[in-house]
C-alpha cells in the first residue's frame, strides 16, 4: 500500500442527502463511480447542519418526514486521477460545492481478506 503514501490531493464534494441522480441517491452513485474509476476510496460523512449555496439552513428536524442534511464525500488519491474523475463526472453534481486541496498520507493499511 506504499503507492498511496506521500503527497496526494483530497477532493471534497458537498451535497445534500436528498440529492438524486437518475432515480437513486447521488452520494451512492458517486461512490459507485469512485469504485469503478479505481480510486483509492471515498468516505461519506453526514453533517448535523449546514447552510448551502442558497443560504438555506439544512438541519435535522424530528418532525419532518424527509431530512435534507449536508453530506461531505472525501476522496484521496493522485491529482491526475482525481481531476480525471471530476471531469468525467462533472454533470452529475447539479448543485453543490467541490474542492481540492493538498494532503499527505502517512499511513494506509488494509486487512488481508
Amino acid at each position: 500500500m506504499k503507492k498511496y503514501l506521500g503527497k496526494k490531493k483530497v477532493v471534497k464534494i458537498y451535497i445534500d442527502s436528498s440529492d438524486s441522480f437518475e432515480g437513486g441517491l447521488l452520494w451512492q452513485e458517486i461512490l459507485k463511480r469512485v469504485k469503478s474509476s479505481g480510486l483509492a476510496g471515498a468516505t461519506v460523512t453526514k453533517a448535523v447542519a449546514g447552510i448551502g449555496a442558497n443560504t438555506e439552513l439544512h438541519t435535522f428536524d424530528i418532525w419532518s418526514l424527509s431530512q435534507k442534511l449536508p453530506l461531505i464525500i472525501e476522496i484521496i488519491d493522485d491529482e491526475e486521477k482525481l481531476q480525471r474523475f471530476l471531469d468525467d463526472n462533472d454533470k452529475i453534481i447539479e448543485e453543490g460545492l467541490v474542492t481540492i486541496a493538498d494532503v499527505e498520507v502517512l499511513k494506509y493499511n488494509k486487512r488481508d481478506s
